[in-house]
């Protein structure tokens, strides 16, 4: 499953700092953030299935940032971007 979230996060080593944590929380997990996107794009994969949303969302709170999960497109297909979720971004 995979969610997909608008957050204010504009730095790239918060970006990574805040990557690292989620990692050191689920490593099952995939995560990385997409900063060049109006919304600041934080995309979390799990491989297992649920993704805890408001988990992610209490996290980037405790760090001073805002996130808002976005809804589904049931036009977005997603096998045409898989790959992005392939490997962890680094930043």
């Amino acid at each position: 499953m995979i969610e997909v979230f608008k957050t204010n996060v504009n730095d790239d080593e918060h970006a990574k700092m805040l990557i690292d944590q989620i990692l050191f929380d689920f490593s099952q997990y995939k995560a990385n953030f997409d900063l060049d996107d109006c919304d600041r794009i934080l995309r979390i994969e799990s491989v297992t299935g649920y993704v805890e949303s408001q988990y992610f969302i209490d996290l980037l709170n405790s760090f001073g940032y805002n996130a808002e999960r976005l809804p589904d497109d049931p036009s977005f297909d997603l096998s045409k971007t898989n790959t992005i979720f392939h490997a962890i971004q680094e930043i």
